[in-house]
């Protein structure tokens, strides 16, 4: 799906609220076939919701977007998080941003004791704070109202006095050129920066980003050293993350 097609979707979805996928496609001009497979993927990164009868904008809903995002692949961010607890340590030191699947992982490291972690999420802090020895900072800024985490020069700046082993990104999408990105300039510029204070940088992503496209370029494939997932991805993903030189984890590929 374009950007262009992304962003005509969601503008028209929030002009009236919610539609059905017949309105949808009337106003677009595609078939209803193309739209509920290009409206997919925005439903499962929260983007938009599905209800009887139709999609319809987060802000519609009562509950707040970020405990939404929670309920969308989470078997698979639950896969994934258990994953990396397995792979952390007692005492490592590791960044972790404001997206869901982090937030599973937090969840998961409530196991491991005396961890550094470095965040710009509430949602993460809070999580991880005060809990078996762990050592927590939070960037500051301005808060976003949607996920409660900091953004801008200060909070670049405050992660930049740290080192820690790990840093652990939660991108928006792995596209077909094998690139990492992401659907905001302020969580790419931010996951850049992260990844410059980590002596490791692992990409924590399901199997429904893979093949997914995003407007912002986080970085190639080869500036990471491993991405971890739920199962294994596509044919041609595998053969550029072996051509990068880039670890691929999931279930069955823990051990190896």
């Amino acid at each position: 799906m374009s950007i262009k097609r992304r962003s005509d979707i969601l503008q028209a979805v929030r002009a009236s609220g919610s539609c059905s996928i017949t309105e949808l496609a009337a106003r677009l001009a595609v078939s209803t076939e193309t739209i509920r497979r290009n409206v997919q993927p925005l439903i499962e990164e929260g983007a938009l919701l599905r209800f009887h009868g139709g999609i319809m904008v987060p802000d519609h809903a009562e509950e707040p977007p970020f405990q939404r995002r929670m309920q969308v692949n989470k078997d698979a961010k639950w896969t994934i998080a258990t994953l990396v607890r397995d792979l952390v340590e007692d005492g490592d030191s590791l960044f972790l941003d404001n997206g869901t699947t982090s937030a599973y992982v937090a969840d998961a490291l409530a196991s491991r004791s005396r961890l550094t972690i470095v965040t710009h999420s509430a949602q993460i802090a809070y999580r991880l704070a005060s809990r078996n020895g762990n050592r927590v900072f939070m960037a500051g800024g301005e808060l976003g109202g949607e996920d409660a985490a900091a953004f801008g020069a200060s909070a670049i700046a405050f992660i930049s006095q740290f080192k820690v082993r790990y840093a652990l990104l939660s991108v928006g999408a792995i596209t077909g050129a094998g690139e990492l990105a992401d659907f905001h300039l302020f969580e790419a510029e931010f996951s850049r920066a992260a990844m410059q204070q980590a002596e490791q940088t692992w990409v924590i992503a399901d199997r429904s980003k893979f093949g997914r496209e995003a407007s912002v370029k986080v970085c190639p494939l080869a500036a990471v050293d491993a991405v971890v997932s739920d199962g294994p991805p596509p044919a041609a993903f595998s053969a550029q993350c072996a051509a990068a030189e880039v670890r691929m984890i999931y279930p069955s590929q823990r051990h190896k």
